[in-house]
């Protein structure tokens, strides 16, 4: 995809959501994280069903050590993984404490030497909280970004390297949220709903899905 093509592409994401945000839902930087840490490997509804309680009870990382493993995981056991979650999620919280005053550092590399937090993570919190120009690949953008043609990549990093090369101002902040909204709602895995996207014609995957036809209602 082009210079010229890219803006565009990001120019009408934009145009229809100009503010897009994670649908994950938190209140501070230190839930965020444990949302996004939660989430992997599990859909951010799923998560939002489970931390609704526990954000009301535990909204600092003292009250997530205070409640402890038993506590969180009695909170999160619908999720998946959920007791290897809830250890790393205690296990963080306990060195948020300890060596950062209580605060989520403002610092990728900081955040990744973290029990649980990836790379992924890092970036989303960088993005969503501090305002960083950061591009969270997951599946969903790993999939856009190779079908389109936007960024071309072998694995999740190769992707992200792409999108930092090639997405322009003023829609670098922005970016990884159009992309996941797109992948999720329109730009799907299984069968890209290609007849109602507002960006068909700079995409490279062929062939184009077509609407499904509607059944014409007996007489």
């Amino acid at each position: 995809m082009k210079k010229a093509e890219i803006f565009e592409f990001f120019r009408r994401l934009a145009e229809l959501n100009p503010s897009p945000e994670t649908e994950l839902e938190f209140g501070n930087t230190y839930q965020l994280l444990v949302a996004v840490t939660l989430s992997a490997q599990a859909t951010d509804v799923g998560v939002n069903k489970a931390t609704r309680a526990l954000f009301r009870e535990v909204k600092t990382p003292q009250q997530m050590v205070d409640l402890g493993e038993e506590g969180l995981k009695e909170h999160i056991k619908t999720i998946g993984l959920f007791n290897t979650k809830a250890r790393n999620v205690i296990a963080l919280s306990q060195i948020l404490v300890d060596r950062y005053g209580g605060e989520v550092p403002e610092d990728r590399d900081a955040m990744v030497g973290l029990p649980g937090v990836g790379r992924k993570t890092a970036n989303v919190v960088m993005n969503c909280a501090f305002g960083a120009e950061t591009f969270a690949v997951d599946t969903h953008i790993f999939r856009v970004g190779n079908r389109t043609g936007l960024a071309k990549g072998k694995n999740v990093l190769e992707v992200e390297k792409k999108l930092e090369k090639n997405v322009p101002q003023p829609f670098r902040v922005g970016a990884h949220h159009w992309l996941i909204l797109h992948g999720r709602y329109i730009c799907k895995a299984r069968k890209p709903e290609c007849w109602r996207c507002p960006v068909d014609d700079l995409c490279s995957f062929k062939p184009k899905s077509e609407a499904p036809k509607v059944r014409a209602a007996a007489a």
